[in-house]
Parts: structure tokens; C-alpha cells; sequence
């Protein structure tokens, strides 16, 4: 915004405001600035300019008409960011810099008085504050890029430091180095236990967690995740060796069903025989679709209850067929034109394949 209206005050008439008579201002209206800065709304245009004003760059002198039009100057001979030391010495005359206009950080710069307190609000320490002055001095005289307020590209700079320099110490402080007596949070056991894994299993691994990591002397900040990983580790190949792997993997080559599996199909009345034919089917299926499964028992019982299904229902379909050609024969010669009409209409049901 501030360079936006830097251009415009430098191509259009400006002129004298009593709120401030050595600045140049320029009139506009809310249409000026919408066109100004269409790719803002009207709320963020004056979010921007209260933000401006608060930092004493942007100074705006209303008019009391109704045409909504406002004077509007830039202060950039602010003392927010004259050189430390300049305004004190009488007799060396500040150089004045043109309005309107951005500028190179001077060698000599030092936030001033109102810049400091505000980032003391944020809780910035004033020492800490003064440390950062030399590097970012030397950095943005390095780039050489003007700025209308150094003070608040410091301000940005200082609280970005400050908040990484908290967290930085806050990871620091929490950690530590494992010792004899620890032991996993609550919150961290009921993950756990949410996850179904037995609480003696927990708890029997708790001594050799903390051995491994007291030996190693590692400092850390987060054991109760590490525990947390460790103890899903050592469960999936607790599980896994007495055949309780849950791990997705494709299906092999000489699968076979469980006992476990024909024993419901035995329960389900579904011929042992006939559950046995269907497996090369289903391998092969399976082969070529490369798809990994948990458990391809599950679907082998899904596969042989919905083929099971079908085959009684094409038996039974069958049967009823057989059945009903042999009534015909018997009655054919004898039956009305309506009951021949009828069962044939019997015979082109379809409707269970459906």
C-alpha cells in the first residue's frame, strides 16, 4: 500500500494539510483506492491503513463532506527510524529525505524508544533485542533495498527471532536423559490399551525400555512417544508369531483355508467337498489382482457363502424347471390356451437373476 501510494502522490497534485504542512497529501476517494488495490476488498484496505496509521508511516486527514474522500500523506521522516544519536546533536541538521519515498537502512541504525517498547509488550527481552541490531543492519545494507519503516521490518524480525529462540530453549528444557524411575504416562498407556494391546505386555516392557535408553545416555524430549512406538513394535511381532499377524500381504501360491475356516463353513451347512473345488478359483483371482488383505480367510468365507448361495438357487431353479416340463407333458393335450399361456410365462421368469 505504501508504495502504491508513494507512486501516486509523485504523479498527481498534491497538496498543503494543516495536520501536517511539510508533507505532500493527496486526495481520494473510496473508488480511487478500490481501483488502487483491486485485489483487496474494501474491509482489508482499511485494516491496512489502521495498521499504517498505528505505525505512524500513513497519515490520513478526513474530510467532514460526503464525497467519502480523505487526505492521504506518508511520513517518512518519522523519528521512529532516525539514526541513533541524530536528533541529539544540534549541530549536525538531519538530512531531510524526500516524502514519499523509501530508503537504505542507515550504517548507524537503532530502533527507537517506541519500537522497544512495543516489542517489549511481546515480551521481548531489551538485551536480546539489541543483540539482533548489528546482523540485521548488515544484512538489509547488504541487500541494499529501501524500506519505508526500518523500525517495523525490525519489529517483524525481532518477534520472528523471539519466537524461535523460546522454542528452541522450550525443547531444550524438556529434555533429558532416561532414568532408573520412569514410567509412561497415563496418557500414553490408554493409547495403548486403546489399541488393544494387553497390559501386562506393557508393563513387562517397561524395564528393558528403560535399560536400552539408560545405557545409550541419549537425551530426548519425548519418551512416552518413543515408548509408544517401541511397545507397537514389539506387540505386531508378538502377535505375528503365534499367527495373530494382521499385516496386509498378497496371497500365496499354495494358500489353503484354516481349520478355524472349514469348521464355519461346517456350521453355515455348506459341503466341504464343493468349499474345497472353489480354491484354485479363488488363488488365482486373487493372484492376479495383486491385492493385499488382513485375513484372506475372511474373504474366503464371504467368497464360498455368496458362490454356495448361487448354487442352490440355480439348483433349485433347476429342479422347478424339470418339475413343470414334466406337468406340461401330462397336460398339454388337455389344458386351455390361458394355462399354456401362463406356464410359459413361468418358464421366462427371469427375475432371480436379478
Amino acid at each position: 500500500m505504501l508504495q502504491v501510494l508513494a507512486d501516486m502522490i509523485t504523479q498527481r497534485e498534491t497538496v498543503k494539510r494543516p495536520l501536517n504542512p511539510q508533507l505532500q497529501w493527496i486526495k481520494l476517494s473510496d473508488e480511487d483506492l478500490q481501483s488502487a488495490f483491486p485485489f483487496w476488498v474494501p474491509v482489508d484496505i482499511k485494516r491496512v491503513q489502521n495498521s499504517l496509521q498505528a505505525l505512524g508511516v500513513l497519515l490520513i486527514d478526513p474530510l467532514s463532506d460526503a464525497s467519502r474522500s480523505n487526505y492521504f500523506a506518508i511520513d517518512d521522516n518519522s523519528t521512529h527510524d532516525s539514526p541513533a544519536g541524530q536528533a541529539t546533536r544540534p549541530d549536525v541538521a538531519p538530512k531531510p529525505k524526500p516524502a514519499g519515498t523509501a530508503s537504505l537502512i542507515p550504517t548507524h541504525w537503532q530502533p527507537d524508544d517506541n519500537w522497544v517498547k512495543l516489542c517489549k509488550q511481546q515480551s521481548i527481552p531489551e538485551a536480546f533485542l539489541r543483540d539482533l541490531v548489528p546482523e540485521f543492519v548488515n544484512y538489509w545494507r547488504e541487500r541494499g533495498q529501501a524500506r519505508f519503516s526500518w523500525g517495523n521490518a525490525f519489529y517483524k524480525h525481532a518477534l520472528k527471532k523471539w519466537r524461535n529462540e523460546q522454542t528452541r530453549k522450550g525443547t531444550y528444557e524438556l529434555a533429558s536423559t532416561m532414568s532408573a524411575d520412569w514410567k509412561p504416562s497415563p496418557d500414553a498407556l490408554g493409547i495403548l490399551e486403546n489399541a488393544a494391546i494387553n497390559a501386562s505386555f506393557i508393563e513387562d516392557a517397561i524395564p528393558e525400555f528403560v535399560l536400552y535408553w539408560r545405557e545409550r545416555g541419549v537425551v530426548h524430549g519425548a519418551w512416552n512417544t518413543k515408548f509408544i512406538e517401541h511397545i507397537r513394535r514389539q506387540w505386531a511381532k508378538f502377535s505375528s508369531s503365534f499367527g495373530l499377524d494382521d499385516t496386509p500381504q498378497v496371497i500365496a501360491d499354495d494358500w489353503q483355508p484354516s481349520v478355524e475356516c472349514y469348521e464355519i463353513l461346517q456350521l453355515a451347512e455348506i459341503d466341504e467337498d464343493y468349499a474345497c473345488s472353489r480354491i484354485p478359483e479363488f488363488v488365482l483371482y486373487w493372484k492376479d489382482s495383486q491385492q493385499v488383505k488382513s485375513s484372506w480367510n475372511t474373504v474366503f468365507l464371504q467368497f464360498i457363502k455368496q458362490d454356495w448361495a448361487r448354487k442352490l438357487k440355480n439348483d433349485e431353479k433347476e429342479i422347478e424347471g424339470a418339475e413343470l416340463a414334466h406337468a406340461e407333458d401330462q397336460s398339454l393335450t388337455g389344458s386351455s390356451q390361458r394355462r399354456i399361456q401362463e406356464r410359459f410365462q413361468r418358464i421366462a421368469d427371469r427375475s432371480w437373476a436379478e
